[in-house]
């Protein structure tokens, strides 16, 4: 059927450019020729005035002795030809068949192109094509073959249980009667939760290509349109093309663009969102099975999501997909660092412990960006120190070396991030110092990089209470050097962190007493999407605020008290960075001893030093902006208008 259309409109395009260029001939001929009447055209032929004539039917062209072209039409019953013939002239004639028939088709013309576009609208709402302006209710989702780039497991590492979730789906796609022949029934979908960048794409792209099926993969979005009931018709197309490719996968990213909870939105019932939705759920789980269409989907935000997309039956199995462990690390960098070609001193399980909390997409980038760094020098391999490298930009931002700053800017940026590295050196449930800088990064003019040595899974309350102290040792360091009145806006940061850190202790960790075991956080400003401000009592709210507003003023004590104490230590450090303007964590505590940072390798601590006394690069607990790092009290620019 679709042939014959593409046909048909190949052969009234064929004749509406005939029929233009015929019109454009006869346009061009009667241009050229000049209209006379019949009787000027005899009185010519008498004269002698005709040197050619050319003979069309009724229409007679003829050249005058001056050579202009006239034209002329003569009645039926008259016979010009012998006419002209006996005067001389040079007769010719043209065929009438052809004359006719493009004639009948100039007057057909409207006609026909109406028809032919009637036609092509037709095509297109029946589905003739899915890019077109009314192809709709055509399926986006995009079949994916072994052709097209196959990914198995071993493209896949660091997510060894949520593979084994998975495994039983490849099992049952290579090899059905294993499992039937028990009254087994495979899951008929499985729900891929996790933050993003760990890999929940490219895990549900090795499932398809471990068990060799066809792979549909088709974004959430894509189902949701301006008009009622067209991502309805989406849903079915997708299902129908399933259903003839099975067994297959199916795939949705980002499923919460059309899996909300229903009744939330604008439009109740009639809703497009929810009207895709109510058939997204008969497709998966109605009177019609559908044997071998396995529904794979990706979500970041499981919460928003309709109870009934997540039931058994439908979701049979959700599986999580965090962010990868140490090995897990290791194994996904070893995974990027195939293409790489490696320096003999680069140890990818050094590069795994300093590296907690960074997803496979940061690890990705992490590698790539090492790669670029050694491009950019012209090494032939990959060294440790371009991981390094790409790691702190990675971390804390690119270098902003082109910045202009004065002496007394760069005094207070290093005083301030060295009342930070002191008192994180002092306190011993803070993370290490891994580095201090009071080069311009990011958007800070100064940093302090305190990061933990393994994964961090909970906090405690004194490791909070401690972390709020190195947090707000900034601004103590330059009240104690400079006073009260010559404090400036660097601590900006740092009151903001430990503001965000204090809440979370008061509002939803319980670690008040006097707030108690009550999670506000629902009920604050700014979560869970409520903007109407404090749910409870007044009396309550200035409970947490005194309780925050306690804690912060505890914190700036403790710092203050340690920098009082140890000025010796934060002087030195303070014009350490002066001179050498980055340190790592073993430099500081060597300048602190009021010893020089950098040592033979021969000595002690020098490039002899075993793996654990080296300085570990961690990422910022989830509990904050992994790209903020905690202690950050650079100085940041002035705010302008």
């Amino acid at each position: 059927m679709g042939n014959a259309r593409n046909f048909a409109f190949w052969i009234v395009l064929f004749l509406l450019i005939l029929a233009l260029f015929n019109l454009f001939s006869n346009g061009q001929s009667s241009i050229a020729s000049t209209q006379v009447s019949y009787s000027e055209f005899i009185e010519a032929i008498d004269n002698g005035e005709v040197t050619s004539a050319t003979l069309d039917g009724e229409n007679v062209r003829y050249t005058g002795a001056g050579g202009s072209v006239y034209s002329t039409i003569v009645p039926s019953e008259a016979n010009v030809s012998e006419r002209l013939v006996d005067a001389g002239v040079n007769v010719t004639a043209e065929r009438q068949q052809q004359s006719s028939f493009m004639g009948l088709i100039s007057l057909l013309l409207p006609v026909i192109i109406l028809i032919g576009f009637w036609f092509f609208m037709m095509n297109r709402m029946q589905g003739g094509g899915k890019g077109g302006a009314m192809g709709f209710g055509k399926s986006r989702a995009k079949l994916l073959t072994e052709s097209e780039g196959r990914v198995t497991f071993d493209d896949v590492a660091g997510i060894d249980e949520a593979k084994e979730e998975l495994q039983e789906i490849v099992e049952f796609l290579r090899n059905p009667q294993k499992f039937s022949r028990l009254g087994g029934q495979i899951p008929k979908g499985a729900l891929l939760v996790g933050p993003p960048g760990t890999g929940k794409t490219l895990l549900a792209r090795s499932v398809a290509g471990e068990a060799g099926v066809p792979f549909f993969t088709i974004s959430g979005s894509d189902f949701v349109e301006m008009f009622v009931g067209v991502g309805a018709s989406r849903v079915r197309d997708m299902f129908e093309q399933a259903k003839k490719n099975a067994p297959c996968i199916v795939f949705i990213d980002e499923i919460d663009a059309v899996g909300r909870h229903r009744g939330q939105g604008i439009g109740g019932g009639n809703d497009e969102r929810e009207q895709t939705l109510n058939q997204l759920l008969v497709e998966m789980d109605g009177f019609e099975s559908n044997e071998g269409v396995i529904i794979i989907a990706a979500t970041n935000r499981k919460d928003v999501l309709d109870p009934a997309l997540l039931r058994p039956g439908r979701f049979d199995r959700q599986v999580t997909v965090p962010n990868p462990d140490i090995k897990g690390r290791e194994k996904i960098l070893g995974v990027h660092a195939r293409k790489v070609p490696l320096g003999p001193d680069v140890d990818l399980r050094i590069i795994a412990r300093g590296t907690p909390g960074f997803s496979g997409a940061d690890l990705a980038n992490l590698v790539n960006e090492a790669a670029l760094t050694a491009a950019r020098v012209g090494r032939r391999f990959v060294v440790m120190e371009d991981f390094e490298n790409a790691k702190d930009k990675v971390m804390m931002g690119a270098e902003r070396r082109s910045m202009v700053l004065t002496d007394e800017q760069k005094e207070h940026t290093a005083y301030h991030e060295a009342g930070h590295a002191v008192v994180g050196l002092a306190l011993p449930k803070c993370d290490p110092v891994y580095k201090a800088t009071i080069i311009p990064r990011g958007g800070a003019l100064g940093m302090v990089v305190s990061l933990p040595e393994i994964d961090r899974l909970n906090w405690h309350k004194e490791q909070c209470k401690q972390q709020l102290a190195m947090t707000m040792a900034g601004k103590a360091a330059e009240i104690i050097k400079w006073g009260e009145d010559e404090v400036s806006n660097g601590p900006a940061g740092d009151i903001m962190q430990a503001s965000q850190l204090a809440r979370a202790m008061v509002m939803r960790w319980g670690m008040s007493d006097k707030i108690g075991n009550i999670d506000y956080a629902e009920a604050a400003e700014g979560y869970s999407g409520n903007t109407g401000g404090f749910s409870v009592s007044a009396h309550t709210k200035e409970l947490i605020e005194e309780e925050v507003r306690s804690l912060l003023q505890e914190a700036y004590d403790r710092a203050h008290a340690i920098l009082t104490e140890q000025t010796v230590e934060w002087e030195r450090l303070a014009q350490g960075l002066l001179e050498y303007e980055t340190l790592t964590g073993e430099e500081i505590k060597r300048v602190m001893k009021g010893e020089p940072p950098h040592v033979d390798e021969d000595e002690d601590g020098g490039a002899g030093a075993t793996e654990d006394e080296k300085p570990s690069v961690a990422a910022i607990p989830k509990t904050k902006p992994r790209k903020k790092p905690k202690g950050d009290g650079g100085l940041e620019p002035e705010p302008t208008a």
